[in-house]
């Protein structure tokens, strides 16, 4: 007998080394029968406040070593999981890391940066609020991707004081919840919150009940996107619209 946490697919995590939400999110959000794995990502200082020029450093970094240990298990899907990472240097440098992954070791990859434009368009939606916990240059630079990508931000909430790496995974869901609630607008369609590492998976369901439209996250779009490749059913499991819909679009 298979047991229930393996035998359907494996999904690869590429993580930053501080990130302590992403992993926790994935095995939240995986069908049963999907199992995780993760390597970590260097590149950054961990003493410094992740701006927009550490984040970009991120991006750039090489990972060509956590990536041929992460292809030793040959996941199905490889996850890169950090949004600002990508974001910070635009859509074209996010697609072709994307490529580049893939070409690699032969596995769909998908950005967290690059799920959200996928997840937005399942969703036929043009105009967003958008909150995360970057720094607000960062959250510039992310408005910028997204409007590259066709997407409006109509609102935006800034957290209200430079969180550096740990801080970023330290907020409660309580107060990403009303981070949320901040960002929201009569004008948006979705909420879009930004960051692998912000407890905004646990937030979804009550965000979207509070406000009434889809909530978007990083790490609810990548799994969303990587169920596609994949083709297994979305697990509806009260994360939100997005993985509502018990299939692939």
């Amino acid at each position: 007998m298979t047991p229930p946490n393996r035998g359907s697919a494996r999904i690869g995590l590429l993580v930053p080394f501080t990130n302590t939400n992403l992993e926790p999110d994935i095995a939240l959000l995986a069908p049963v029968g999907v199992s995780i794995h993760a390597a970590r990502l260097g590149g950054y200082d961990i003493d410094e406040i992740p701006d927009a020029d550490q984040m970009a450093g991120l991006g750039a970094s090489d990972i060509d070593e956590p990536l041929r240990l992460l292809n030793g298990v040959r996941p199905d899907v490889i996850l890169y999981g950090c949004t600002s990472a990508t974001l910070s240097h635009g859509v074209a440098f996010d697609r072709d890391l994307s490529a580049k992954v893939s070409a690699i070791g032969g596995a769909k990859t998908v950005t967290a940066a690059g799920a959200l434009v996928a997840a937005l368009t399942i969703l036929s939606v043009k105009k967003i609020a958008f909150a995360s916990p970057y720094v607000a240059s960062l959250n510039d630079r992310a408005i910028a991707f997204l409007a590259d990508s066709g997407f409006e931000t109509v609102s935006r909430a800034d957290y209200p004081v430079a969180l550096d790496n740990y801080g970023q995974g330290q907020l409660s869901p309580d107060a990403v919840f009303d981070l949320g609630m901040r960002a929201d607008c009569d004008a948006a369609q979705a909420l879009v919150l930004s960051c692998t590492d912000m407890r905004s998976v646990e937030t979804i369901a009550r965000l979207e009940t509070a406000i009434g439209k889809p909530v978007v996250t990083s790490n609810q779009a990548m799994m969303r996107v990587a169920l596609n490749h994949l083709g297994l059913e979305c697990p509806d499991a009260g994360f939100g619209c997005l993985l509502s819909d018990k299939g692939p679009s």
